[in-house]
């Protein structure tokens, strides 16, 4: 689910604000008018109604005379009391009271004329009142719309530096060197420390990222000499015909060893490059053809063991990786596989979309030991069980855009997927 924006969320509390000061303020004018209203009326009211009631006692042939606004029934006046005012409670009513015209009446019960009304036709303020209201809700309605029109220009205007340092922090780019965020001149000084803080921290890991690139370089440039020097005199040494057979095999150990510490440095350098100045290294590698030769390079490392490898599906696919890259992988992911098996039956198969399938029947991992293994290969930890082969085979699918799957189930085995369809040539 998509995020509002916090222009959004700025726009929508405050549309919320003002609603609910809009009816607050209504509602307390409507409260204040009604009961100003009334007050009018009653005095009024009152006041006429008592001075017709003084002109009665003093001239008993005294006559009120009704005008256009102003009715009085009864106490012995010529029009007599409607039945509508006589069920009317004495005191002061509103509404529709007098031939469906809106009126106020104050009726009053004396000992002398019995019940009295006076009524006041308000019809014309009625009608005056309800334009007055309408012309009150349509300013307010109108203030709200253009104080939200007023809150969103401001509000774009204060958030468009912000969308645009979100932007910028979006458009970095992990490869890249030497870059930056700015903040525009229209930029808060809040942004210009947001920046600052976000710019020191691309340099420090800049440098942090080249310090840890030069000592992978280094350090294998390094162990390439003692390691050559090491396989060449093991090569020379291999060559004597009168070898006891004892200091062969030992010599073969490491000769092996030899190889496999050349494609852990390898493996190393390829890390410690550029992914986009891999692309020299690269050539064309025939998966089909090269399974085979990874196979019987570590087909030793099964002996002793009940355990057999097979090549189920060779499929004719090639991949634009380096070749030492490519062996490296692939010979990991299989010695690992022997490693953590008994007996049983090693599988390798190779789809012609570059997808390299290992199945072993080793004693296998629950789903949550498989996530403690993708959690420890995030984190660039090493676990005894899982083997330095799946750190760096994670480290380098991340590294070239390939893909590791890994489905373990215990006492069923492993399925390792080595997605590598990112290399295929174009």
């Amino acid at each position: 689910m998509k995020r509002p924006t916090l222009r959004r969320k700025l726009l929508g509390w405050l549309a919320a604000y003002l609603a609910l000061i809009t009816l607050a303020v209504f509602g307390a004018a409507n409260y204040v008018h009604e009961h100003a209203e009334h007050a009018v009326w009653r005095s009024l009211l009152n006041t006429e109604l008592d001075s017709i009631l003084a002109h009665m006692r003093v001239d008993p042939e005294y006559h009120w005379q009704d005008s256009d606004t102003l009715s009085f029934f009864g106490g012995g006046a010529s029009r007599p009391l409607p039945e509508s005012l006589a069920e009317l409670k004495p005191g002061l009513h509103d509404g529709a009271l007098l031939e469906g015209r809106k009126s106020a009446a104050m009726v009053r019960d004396t000992s002398d004329f019995g019940r009295v009304v006076l009524v006041l036709d308000i019809t014309d303020f009625a009608e005056l009142e309800h334009f007055a209201t309408r012309w009150a809700m349509f300013a307010g309605f109108a203030l709200v719309l253009v104080t939200l029109l007023m809150a969103w220009v401001g509000m774009n205007r204060l958030v468009r530096p912000l969308s645009a340092l979100a932007q910028d922090i979006g458009a970095l780019q992990p490869e890249l060197r030497g870059q930056k965020v700015a903040v525009s001149p229209s930029g808060s000084a809040e942004l210009e420390i947001i920046a600052g803080a976000l710019n020191d921290y691309l340099r420090r890991n800049e440098h942090f990222v080249e310090r840890e690139r030069m000592f992978i370089s280094t350090a294998s440039h390094e162990l390439r000499t003692p390691i050559a020097v090491i396989g060449g005199a093991t090569e020379l040494a291999l060559e004597q015909a009168e070898l006891p057979v004892k200091a062969r095999q030992q010599l073969q150990r490491i000769r092996n060893t030899t190889a496999g510490v050349e494609q852990l440095i390898q493996l190393l350098l390829v890390l410690a490059r550029d992914p986009a100045k891999l692309a020299a290294m690269s050539e064309l590698v025939a998966l089909d053809q090269l399974l085979p030769e990874i196979v019987e390079d570590h087909r030793y490392l099964a002996s002793g063991k009940e355990l057999e490898l097979t090549l189920q599906q060779l499929d004719e696919c090639r991949v634009l990786a380096p070749l030492g890259v490519v062996q490296a992988a692939i010979g990991n992911l299989l010695r690992n596989a022997i490693e953590n098996s008994d007996r049983g039956v090693i599988c390798l198969a190779v789809s012609p979309r570059a997808v390299i399938t290992l199945e072993d029947p080793g004693h296998g991992m629950s789903p949550e030991e498989v996530a403690q293994v993708y959690a420890r290969m995030a984190k660039g930890e090493r676990n005894i069980r899982s083997g330095i082969g799946l750190d760096l085979i994670a480290r380098l699918c991340d590294h070239l855009g390939w893909k590791l799957d890994i489905q373990s189930q215990p006492e069923r085995g492993t399925r390792v997927t080595l997605d590598m369809s990112s290399s295929l040539p174009a």
